[in-house]
């Protein structure tokens, strides 16, 4: 039963409990031991909650296309009843919602078995996941000296280690692609106001963050996206709508698209050579695939570090506004926030309502540039990191200089320069798990289209996957890890 668990994605494992040939409990099982064998090394899944996921089993599942798998959501947001949360904090430890989100109902809806929550940095604050609530890192199962990326970095550990085949994430400034790269999965973060945020948001980080989930398949990401697609009554945005499903997009032969290459950052500065060469031969292949394959020409006005800083006082101003939100009046005892928090509230108290509305003006204005950019091309291929996931503690949320934490050198806009750009934008993207670095870490590509376009990108990426299929390298880890030679 453990080889079917380990050597199946979420919709292999679907399939087999709709033929009968496994039940939810025996899945639920496997799920539980792999939990035990593997969770004490890598820090990843913070909460079980086993009477409610054979609960949810006993009293029987929706028929949806995920019935009976397994499945972890993330340690923020996604607020459920049955699950406390940390928010990746001390300071909402055990925290209980009274509701719901809607983007829970739609996974359960689905037929997925949640039995857990899965750690994140503090308030998904930052591109590693290190919190003091967890009591230690969560480590990338590739090698545990590294980084399992962030914000949804024990999800995407629980994924590559084959704790589950998929699990929740969410994603703000790259959160889901982030891990993704990091952990050599699919992450891929849809137009905004593809998913739905509420009850409990209408607009997080001014629009820019949106959820998502880890997977080891391309098929599991469409079919879930499928699942949850659509903003929820009230939404503020509301995306151009698909012409068909993110599976019938995969389906589809793709016509011969315009690639442009970018292998430096977006501002033209230089990335690990590693990271470099994952864009080039991903380059190669589209162009034996068929397509129109050009470098890209920056344009000089584009101005990403003006994004970042407003994107930084965006982020600042909803986490200070969080954080009161809990403490309703009461003082904060700073032991309870790690310093990259402390450090986002103080300089959120260094601006005024006009700076925030300031930094919106900015966001906005920069996703017209980057419309206008993508109007060159029907996808931009880029490197999802500047470098292989560094070593834990290199980017420890210790720092309470959040602008330089941010945007200083060697700060986290150094590390990740790509993945904010398309939450500002708006614009769908995808980090796709295609190459690793010479010691053995993934090294995830990056692609992005424009607003709207997500079936344009779920096609290309279903067409470079038939090509340069990742699975067997994916299953060797698991192997791996679960003691086989």
């Amino acid at each position: 039963m453990k080889d079917l668990y380990l050597n199946h994605d979420a919709t292999g494992l679907a399939s087999l409990v709709a033929d009968g040939a496994v039940t939810p409990d025996e899945l639920l099982d496997c799920a539980l031991d792999q939990v035990t064998a593997l969770n004490p090394g890598l820090n990843a899944v913070v909460l079980i909650r086993e009477d409610v996921a054979r609960a949810a089993i006993r009293n029987g599942l929706p028929n949806g296309p995920f019935r009976g798998v397994p499945f972890l959501i993330k340690d923020l947001g996604a607020e459920a009843i049955d699950f406390p949360t940390n928010n990746g904090s001390v300071l909402w430890r055990n925290s209980r919602h009274g509701y719901d989100s809607e983007m829970y109902l739609r996974m359960r809806a689905s037929g997925l078995v949640t039995f857990g929550r899965t750690t994140s940095p503090e308030l998904g604050i930052g591109p590693v996941t290190e919190a003091q609530v967890y009591g230690g890192p969560t480590r990338n199962p590739w090698n545990t000296d590294h980084t399992s990326g962030g914000s949804s970095g024990g999800s995407g550990a629980a994924v590559a280690a084959g704790i589950v085949p998929a699990a929740h994430g969410s994603d703000g400034g790259g959160s889901v692609r982030i891990p993704a790269s990091s952990c050599g999965l699919v992450g891929f973060k849809p137009t905004r106001g593809r998913l739905p945020e509420g009850p409990g948001a209408g607009e997080g980080w001014g629009g820019m963050a949106t959820d998502g989930f880890l997977t080891r398949s391309l098929r599991d990401t469409a079919a879930l996206l499928d699942a949850v697609d659509g903003p929820d009554l009230g939404a503020p945005y509301f995306p151009p709508p698909l012409g068909g499903s993110f599976v019938q997009a995969m389906g589809r032969a793709p016509r011969q698209m315009r690639v442009a290459l970018c292998a430096t950052t977006l501002s033209g500065s230089p990335v690990d050579p590693e990271c470099m060469g994952a864009v080039q031969a991903t380059g190669r292949l589209l162009q034996d695939l068929g397509h129109a394959v050009d470098d890209l020409v920056l344009p000089t006005d584009l101005d990403v570090e003006g994004m970042m800083v407003a994107w930084t006082r965006i982020v600042a101003c909803g986490t200070a506004l969080s954080v009161r939100s809990v403490l309703n009046g009461r003082p904060l005892d700073p032991a309870m926030l790690d310093g990259v928090t402390r450090g986002a509230i103080a300089y959120a108290d260094q601006l005024s309502g006009a700076d925030y509305l300031a930094a919106l003006d900015t966001i906005h204005a920069f996703g017209r540039r980057m419309a206008h950019l993508l109007t060159r091309c029907d996808v931009l291929v880029t490197p999802t990191l500047a470098r292989p996931p560094v070593p834990v503690g290199q980017l420890a949320p210790s720092n309470e200089d959040f602008l330089d934490y941010r945007t200083g050198p060697g700060g986290v806009f150094d590390y990740s320069p790509f993945t904010a750009v398309f939450n500002a934008s708006g614009q769908p993207a995808v980090s796709l798990p295609l190459h690793s670095s010479a010691s053995g870490l993934p090294v995830g590509v990056h692609l992005a289209a424009g607003f709207g376009q997500d079936e344009t990108l779920m096609t290309l990426a279903a067409q470079i996957e038939a090509a340069a299929p990742w699975a067997e390298r994916q299953q060797g880890l698991v192997n791996r890890l679960a003691g086989h030679v």
